[in-house]
């Protein structure tokens, strides 16, 4: 389907608008992949091309829809429990976390490389959590398979592990960097 057509960035408007009338910020990716979806399910159902089904699709459900899933993530703490994301009090995520400013830092400001790194290691670390008992995995050094010990482990180098899951708490720490996000 062509992203740049008149149709779709119709409806792409359409929808970012109404999500913005929920007080949902999404990205305009994110919600065109949400209309990819329903366009494909639609042409399906109604044996048509995506681009006609574009006009059959209501921004104001999708908006809701789309506002609602991100309502109910935010509530459930980020998906938590989610494959492969570990769940958000997990010792090893608060690490990861943990570790960004000093990254940014360390990086010079190269948000590319800390996103990636940010990105393994918290899939790494939904591996461990979802497979602790995978016996092909051998990469948990001496705490093997056992996932308690793994957290036990990384809970005493990291003894106040929830000031991580605290926003004001991970903000406050990247300004203190010298970095911060800003949105355009």
């Amino acid at each position: 389907m062509n992203h740049e057509s008149a149709p779709f960035q119709k409806v792409l408007a359409q929808t970012l608008t109404e999500l913005a009338r929920r007080g949902v910020t999404l990205g305009p990716n994110g919600v065109a992949d949400a209309i990819e979806q329903q366009a494909t399910a639609i042409a399906a159902a109604l044996g048509t091309r995506k681009r006609e089904a574009l006009t059959h699709i209501d921004p104001t459900a999708l908006a809701e829809a789309v506002a609602s899933v991100a309502r109910q993530r935010e509530h459930d703490g980020l998906v938590a429990g989610e494959g492969p994301f570990p769940p958000v009090d997990n010792p090893e995520l608060a690490m990861i976390l943990a570790g960004v400013p000093d990254a940014l830092v360390e990086s010079g400001g190269d948000l590319y490389s800390v996103i990636l790194n940010v990105a393994v290691n918290a899939w790494m670390a939904g591996h461990v959590h979802g497979e602790d008992g995978c016996s092909g995995c051998d990469f948990r050094g001496d705490t093997g398979h056992d996932w308690q010990a793994r957290m036990a482990t990384l809970s005493a180098a990291a003894p106040d592990i929830t000031k991580w899951f605290d926003r004001d708490v991970w903000t406050k720490a990247l300004e203190n960097s010298g970095y911060t996000v800003t949105r355009r």
